[in-house]
């Protein structure tokens, strides 16, 4: 029998990075903290025998940790809020710098290292957008590890769809160990993903329908072509679209908390749990909130595949360290 090793989640959002561990049947998901409350009613409803502390991570300490879970921890995971950082943000600081020690939110990134460093895990993966190592960040993260005794860092950058999620998304996995991501050669489309869903309906969860456009806007969408989008807006560097029909035959674009995507065929938005789909949530994966709050935490959250395939990963190495 193969061993189980203990894991906690610091900002773990709705728990797309925790189900990813879950599904390889290798962790037992001791611990989740988040101060967002449909986030961590959302943990809490997904992993029931879980902990779920909200709170501030400012206001956390392993101490407090230890407390709920004991010592014996062997990975700790974790997605600080990437607003600083991404250039889908135009009031990000033009200092790559005051983005991490000046900016409030993002010195939770300081508190997740902190807190890594007080634990000590085996293994530590903290999730982000690849911007959070521009211009000189990457050599401050990596002395802030090294600080809290990590002499080895890496900075893997990976991309769901190889590990087949349905939609686009690249991001910076910083670890103490390199994830050496087997990449599968087949991708899954859109269609793949949604096409078995019935109509929006009470089944399954999360796949309300809802009339929140006007009649202008219907009128609009009906003329868009796939790929096509209803809305543009500034980023901190670059034009972004928003409310784009979906081609069924190709990956999707990447989720991000304020997307909205038109379905390929009908006039409507895609339903939260159709979105959740494009991030490779299983269907009894339940989001808790208001509408916008759902699709906010499937936005924001690690794709499942691509959890699961750092998951398997981060076993083999610890079944290989004994």
């Amino acid at each position: 029998m193969k061993n189980k090793y203990t894991l906690i989640d610091l900002f773990c959002g709705a728990g797309g990075f925790s189900k990813g561990f879950q599904l390889t049947q290798r962790y037992s998901i001791l611990l989740g903290v988040d101060n967002f409350k449909p986030a961590a009613s959302t943990y809490k409803t997904n992993f029931p025998q879980a902990i779920v502390l909200m709170e501030d991570i400012k206001d956390i300490s392993s101490k407090t940790i230890f407390e709920h879970v004991g010592r014996d921890i062997d990975v700790v995971i974790g997605s600080p809020p990437c607003e600083p950082f991404t250039s889908a943000n135009p009031m990000r600081e033009k200092n790559p710098l005051d983005r991490l020690y000046k900016d409030p939110i993002g010195q939770l990134t300081l508190d997740f290292i902190r807190i890594v460093g007080s634990i000590k895990p085996r293994v530590f993966v903290m999730e982000n957008v690849p911007a959070i190592m521009d211009n000189g960040l990457k050599n401050v993260l990596r002395k802030e590890f090294m600080r809290i005794g990590y002499s080895r860092i890496f900075f893997n950058i990976l991309r769901a769809e190889d590990c087949l999620t349905p939609s686009h998304r690249t991001r910076v996995f910083i670890s103490n160990i390199e994830l050496k991501i087997v990449k599968k050669r087949d991708r899954l489309t859109v269609w793949d993903a949604i096409g078995d869903l019935p109509p929006p309906g009470s089944y399954p969860p999360n796949h309300e329908p809802h009339s929140e456009l006007s009649f202008k806007k219907l009128k609009k969408i009906s003329r868009l072509k796939w790929g096509q989008s209803l809305i543009h807006y500034y980023g901190s560097n670059k034009i972004l679209p928003n409310f784009t029909r979906l081609n069924p035959f190709k990956l999707g674009p990447t989720v991000l908390g304020s997307s909205r995507f038109i379905h390929p065929f009908e006039n409507r938005l895609l339903t939260v749990r159709e979105q959740a789909r494009l991030m490779g949530f299983p269907d009894n994966f339940v989001f808790i909130g208001g509408r916008d709050e759902q699709y906010n935490l499937v936005g924001e959250a690690v794709p499942v595949p691509l959890a699961k395939c750092i998951a398997e990963y981060i076993a083999e190495r610890l079944d290989e360290m004994g």
